[in-house]
């Protein structure tokens, strides 16, 4: 398995929620914002963690804050500025809206990876989850390329790229995708535990 000491943790905070309408990081979930559920799951098994945003706001964690290196281009430019900085060569990407998630499932794509892999994503209900995966360090040229032409949609960078499904079992590994609505966030305030 790939040690912790070569695996950087992402944090990426810098979509515009608008259907959330407000900053998803930093909503208040029994007590701890929803980026916080991200950094605990993601730092036992990463030897850095920082945090993609423009957003000052995050500061309070004491974590380190990158501004996307190309503006307003999205998740693709996310990752790209978090490969840039990162100094390992894998590094474990995580939204900030992922409340349920937890560090046994991303386990799962450090275990994955045996080093012929681009990306391990995860796959929920045959859903891949390109931000919630393992990326190789070489990533960041194939994204930086495609940037310059203008081509932001991540899904289409990924298919520049190789690509390693982790399938979730539905009965075992117990998680919902990334919440975007005050509906969404609602339906799990009760169900989770701090």
């Amino acid at each position: 398995m790939i040690e912790k000491k070569d695996i950087t943790g992402i944090i990426l905070a810098g979509g515009k929620s608008s259907r959330m309408g407000t900053d998803k990081g930093l909503i208040n979930l029994n007590g701890r914002l929803f980026v916080q559920y991200s950094i605990s799951a993601v730092e036992p098994l990463v030897t850095e963690t920082f945090i993609i945003s423009g957003n000052p706001a995050y500061d309070v964690l004491k974590l380190g804050r990158f501004e996307d290196i190309i503006p307003n281009a999205g998740p693709l430019a996310g990752i790209l500025t978090g490969l840039s900085r990162s100094k390992t060569v894998y590094n474990l990407v995580l939204s900030c809206d992922v409340p349920l998630i937890k560090t046994k499932v991303l386990e799962l794509l450090i275990y994955a990876q045996d080093g012929t892999f681009d990306v391990v994503q995860l796959v929920s209900n045959g859903r891949s989850m390109p931000l919630i995966a393992l990326y190789h360090k070489r990533c960041k040229l194939i994204f930086h390329e495609l940037l310059k032409t203008d081509e932001r949609r991540l899904h289409v960078a990924l298919d520049h790229c190789r690509v390693k499904n982790v399938e979730l079992d539905p009965e075992k590994d117990v998680f919902t995708s990334n919440i975007n609505t005050p509906g969404e966030l609602k339906s799990i305030a009760h169900g989770i535990k701090n």
